[in-house]
Order: C-alpha cells, then sequence, then structure tokens
C-alpha cells in the first residue's frame, strides 16, 4: 500500500510504498476513502522537518539536553548514529481521516467491515486506528464534511474547557480550519461571538458562520472593539486558536476579559505571561489537550481501557461523535472549509502547495476505491534476489524497533550474514530499512 511520509532530515515528502499494517487487538483496519491536511499544524511540521540542524537544535532545546545527557552516558559514536538514525526515520503524515472498515481486531467493539468511521488515522490507503480513535459515521454526514472530525473534537474540547452558558460572548482569536469551526460551536451554544482575523478570506468566512470579526492588528483598537462587543462589561471567555510565537494573543485576551474571565488556550502562542495581566481580574487561563479527556493515555487509547461516562463525561471518542451528531443536524458546516481537492496521487503537490505561500485551508485528499484484500497481502519487494554464501547463515528479522536497527541489522551486516527478510507491524520505515541493507 502507499502512505505519505516525511524525512525529518532532508524535509522531503513522498508516497511511499509500505507494508500494510496487521488486525491488532482493539484495533479498526480502515481502507481511508477522505483525508484532510489541516493547514495550520502540518505545515508546521513540514516546515520544522526542511529546517537546518541548527534550526531544529533551537526549536527543540529539550532534544539537545537529551543528546548531550546520551553523549555522557553512551559516548560521542554511539549518539552521533543514534541521532543519524533518527534524522532518518519517517515521520507518517496526517490526522483526519474518514474511511471504511475493512477488519476489526479481537476487542474492537462495535465495529464490523462495512462500517464508515471517522479516526485520526494517517494520509494513508489502510491505516490501523484504536478504537478509541474512531467513530462511526451517521447516514446523514457526508465523508468530505466527516473528513473534519477530529479537528471538530480539537475545536469541542476547546469550548468545553471555556464552559460557555446560553447569551455570553466569547473572542475566537485566528480563523484557521480549528478557529472557524470552534466559532459555529460556540453559535450553537447560543453564544455571540467576535472573532479577530486579518486574512481577508477568512475573515469572510467567520462573517458567514455567524461571527462578528475584526481585522485589525493594533492593540489598542482590538481592546475598544471587544468592550463595544461585550457593551462594556468585558468579555466572558477567549479562546486562542492562533499559532504564532508571539505573546501579544495572551496580553489581548487578558486585556479583553472581564472580572473572572476565562482563556483557554486552542492553538500555539507565546507565555511570556503578565501577572499583572491576571491578579486584578482573578482570569483563569488553561491549554487545551487535543481531542480531549484520553488523549495521550496509552492505557485509554491502546489498551482500549475507557473511562466511565459517570466520572468523564467526554472523552475524546464521545467527543468525536458529539461532532459528527452537530454535523448531522446540520449545525457545523465544512463545506466552505475545503479550500483545494488532489488526489491521493498528487498529495505531494499539495504539500508543495501548502508550503509555498500560496493561501489554503483545508485540502482534501481523495482516494480512489482500491482491493484492500489486495493491499493488505502485498509484499514490498524493494532488492533482487541475492545470490547467499551456502557457508554463511541467511537471517530474516521479525520486528524492527530500536534495538534491531541499531544493533543486530548493523551486527549482522558487519558479520557477512545474508540479510533476506524484515518484517514489521507499526514502522512504515521498515521498507526503508530493508533497502539500507539490501
Amino acid at each position: 500500500m502507499r502512505q505519505l511520509i516525511q524525512n525529518y532530515r532532508t524535509g522531503g515528502i513522498e508516497l511511499a510504498e509500505v507494508p500494510a499494517p496487521p488486525v491488532k487487538p482493539g484495533h479498526v483496519l480502515i481502507a481511508t476513502r477522505r483525508s484532510v491536511i489541516s493547514s495550520g499544524t502540518e505545515r508546521s511540521i513540514t516546515e520544522f522537518a526542511g529546517a537546518s540542524l541548527v534550526s531544529k537544535a533551537r526549536q527543540r532545546p529539550g532534544n539537545v539536553k537529551k543528546v548531550i545527557e546520551r553523549v555522557r552516558a553512551q559516548g560521542v559514536r554511539q549518539t552521533v548514529q543514534a541521532v543519524k538514525d533518527r534524522l532518518e526515520r519517517w515521520y507518517p503524515l496526517g490526522y483526519c481521516n474518514i474511511g471504511t472498515v475493512i477488519a476489526a481486531g479481537p476487542d474492537a467493539g462495535a465495529f464490523r467491515p462495512g462500517m464508515r468511521v471517522a479516526c485520526n488515522g494517517n494520509h494513508s490507503e489502510i491505516v490501523s486506528v484504536p478504537k478509541h480513535l474512531c467513530a462511526e459515521v451517521p447516514a446523514e454526514v457526508g465523508d468530505d464534511n466527516a473528513a473534519f472530525t477530529v479537528l471538530g473534537a480539537i475545536a469541542l474540547q476547546g469550548v468545553r474547557l471555556a464552559v460557555p452558558t446560553l447569551g455570553e460572548r466569547f473572542v475566537v482569536i485566528g480563523l484557521g480550519l480549528v478557529g472557524l469551526l470552534t466559532v459555529q460551536i460556540l453559535r450553537a451554544h447560543g453564544c455571540q461571538v467576535l472573532a479577530i482575523e486579518p486574512g481577508e478570506s477568512r475573515a469572510a468566512l467567520g462573517l458567514e458562520l455567524g461571527a462578528e470579526v475584526l481585522s485589525e492588528s493594533d492593540g489598542e483598537t482590538i481592546l475598544k472593539r471587544a468592550g463595544e462587543f461585550s457593551r462594556g462589561a468585558g468579555i466572558d471567555g477567549v479562546l486562542i486558536t492562533a499559532a504564532t510565537e508571539s505573546d501579544e494573543p495572551m496580553h489581548l485576551a487578558a486585556g479583553m476579559c472581564r472580572k473572572r474571565g476565562r482563556i483557554v488556550l486552542v492553538g500555539v502562542t507565546g507565555l511570556n505571561l503578565s501577572r499583572a495581566d491576571f491578579y486584578a481580574k482573578e482570569l483563569s487561563f488553561q491549554v487545551s489537550c487535543s481531542y480531549g479527556p484520553g488523549r495521550y493515555d496509552p492505557d485509554y487509547e491502546e489498551g482500549g481501557q475507557d473511562y466511565p461516562a459517570g466520572f468523564v463525561r467526554w472523552t475524546e471518542q464521545r467527543n468525536f461523535t458529539a461532532v459528527l451528531e452537530l454535523m448531522a443536524e446540520g449545525k457545523l458546516a465544512t463545506d466552505a472549509l475545503i479550500s483545494h481537492r488532489f488526489p491521493f496521487d498528487d498529495a505531494a503537490k499539495a504539500y508543495e502547495l501548502l508550503v509555498g505561500g500560496q493561501p489554503s485551508l483545508g485540502i482534501m485528499l481523495d482516494y480512489e476505491e482500491a482491493d484492500a484484500a489486495a493491499l493488505q497481502t502485498k509484499t514490498v519487494s524493494l532488492a533482487a534476489p541475492a545470490r547467499y554464501d551456502s557457508t554463511k547463515p541467511v537471517v530474516a528479522l521479525i520486528g524492527a524497533g530500536h534495538y534491531a536497527t541499531h544493533a543486530l541489522l548493523p551486527a549482522l551486516q558487519q558479520a557477512g550474514a545474508g540479510l533476506h527478510t524484515v518484517m514489521s507491524g507499526g514502522r512504515p520505515e521498515v521498507a526503508k530499512l530493508a533497502k539500507k541493507y539490501g
């Protein structure tokens, strides 16, 4: 099968032929129908991968510290090799997917072959996704809409943390995909919304979706307009869905809030906070974590251990379902969020557009229907059949994790063993690993 990957060292993007994922316990195997390239998140990932080593180090000082600690523990040579191997990894792109279930592993819940499901799968012809990161798509929701489910859950989780009530007045800073979805969810809660967005086309979309929109960038003008919008009472809550290194969105959010107002950071912004901004008004500030409770919890996501609804009403999967229900009721529109469409064969061109400076919003990838069974069983052949020395062992590896990559394969190659086959149930780099070692 084919999967869209990015090389961390070069930043290059390609459709790679990789083995299809297996059917694992607690997981759902899905043949993709659509996937959405998120212009904000995926652009930042792509730009980071394409940066120089020095730039990468400046952006990730924590990783530099880990490298220094590893040098002390294991020496320079092993550390340099480990860093090189890490940079050679293939990074699977994408996290907004809609497809058809082709197989469900043991303990995969109610998912069955033939179901349409939204999930956080990558840009790939087949994806294997834990059951708690999937949700069945209602018949009333089309594939294009359902492909935005995960982005909708990110917006919904931010709104839940802001705890809006009927009639309150909110500000949304930044009208990217998540910001535009946030506007609609706040409107569905019965809130009045003022959006701050300098881009003309996105500002126009915000107006179309029910927000008042301010395109000014001057801080004093923004605070004045926010005061008028709140009728002098101050804004009840601010959701920041922009992506910037500047601290200005936080200062503006604090300045426009009423006493005990709420600020929720859904996007990325500078966090050099001023105590004075928050102290007099007793403001609350919270960072929203992705799709909701359960995110990054291996027991929930990989282990399949759910949170009881009586104690955690809205998990990430329940947020997926709530977003799909809003779509089915016509309260969450996404058609206008699609700025470009590409066949999956041209996915690399879609990323060229993404980083090339041309304005874009949601970029939809369309997948042709394929024989899923054939893709599942297809072997990726990367080397011509070798003639092995009959006096030396011929070796195949089941598993291509860290130890196999960094210790076993180099040692076997150095010893002159005939390397025949490598198998992996999870890493797309297994194809690249096989090519590297012949």
